[in-house]
């Protein structure tokens, strides 16, 4: 996998869970420590999503064979579970690690986070994080609030979505958009589990091999300390 990999039409789940976990005040990306196992999550789930892989038992995901993604990041995912059925911790292990660079270059391509240039004392040059102004990542941490705050029923990238965030341990950083409180911590626990609603029509298996897939990036962050 490497950073000059190009998308292919709209953006992918792991290009907006990196985008919701860049942290504009900052310029920093909440989560860091556990980075790579959480966007490795959120490849496996747009798969499980878009129907390219499938549980083979409780603990192994396989592909389905005949749907290749186009996007050439999901592929790369896909061809190495393509050799056979894998533990999904041990793919979150063995995807990760080289996703945060493309994934990254794609939000900058695409004009959602910008690259500034500048000197630390005058003396040392450095790059930072800035929002790229075009109002995406408001309009997802948006729709993401409405399911968790306001209760409402969410479309499936976005029960997704909401899920790996809090799977990913960061949602208290989020605290001036999505209060931390006992219903927030309810509802997302309850998309953890795949308990989307109606409105986030799927099939089971999808819904319970992302939820798998969810609780599989909790149990392998929380053995690392969180940033």
């Amino acid at each position: 996998m490497t950073a000059e990999m190009k998308q292919s039409g709209a953006p992918t789940l792991v290009e907006d869970l990196l985008l919701l976990l860049f942290q504009p005040r900052s310029g920093t990306i909440a989560g860091e420590n556990t980075l790579f196992y959480v966007l490795a999550g959120a490849v496996l789930a747009d798969l499980a999503l878009n129907e390219q892989v499938t549980m083979a038992d409780r603990r192994k995901v396989e592909i389905v064979e005949g749907h290749a993604p186009s996007d050439d990041l999901l592929r790369s995912a896909w061809d190495y579970l393509s050799e056979k059925p894998r533990g999904v911790q041990t793919a979150l292990a063995a995807i990760g690690p080289e996703l945060r660079k493309p994934v990254l270059g794609r939000l900058i391509e695409r004009g959602d986070i910008r690259q500034e240039d500048r000197k630390v004392l005058g003396l040392f040059r450095t790059t930072a994080l800035r929002d790229g102004g075009n109002g995406r990542r408001a309009r997802l941490l948006e729709q993401v609030r409405r399911v968790l705050v306001d209760g409402a029923e969410p479309s499936v990238r976005v029960a997704a979505l909401a899920a790996l965030l809090s799977g990913s341990g960061t949602l208290p950083q989020f605290y001036r958009d999505i209060p931390w409180s006992t219903p927030v911590i309810k509802r997302a626990k309850e998309l953890e589990q795949g308990n989307w609603g109606a409105g986030a029509a799927a099939e089971a298996v999808t819904r319970t091999m992302t939820a798998t897939v969810v609780n599989s990036v909790i149990v392998t962050t929380t053995v690392i300390p969180r940033s």
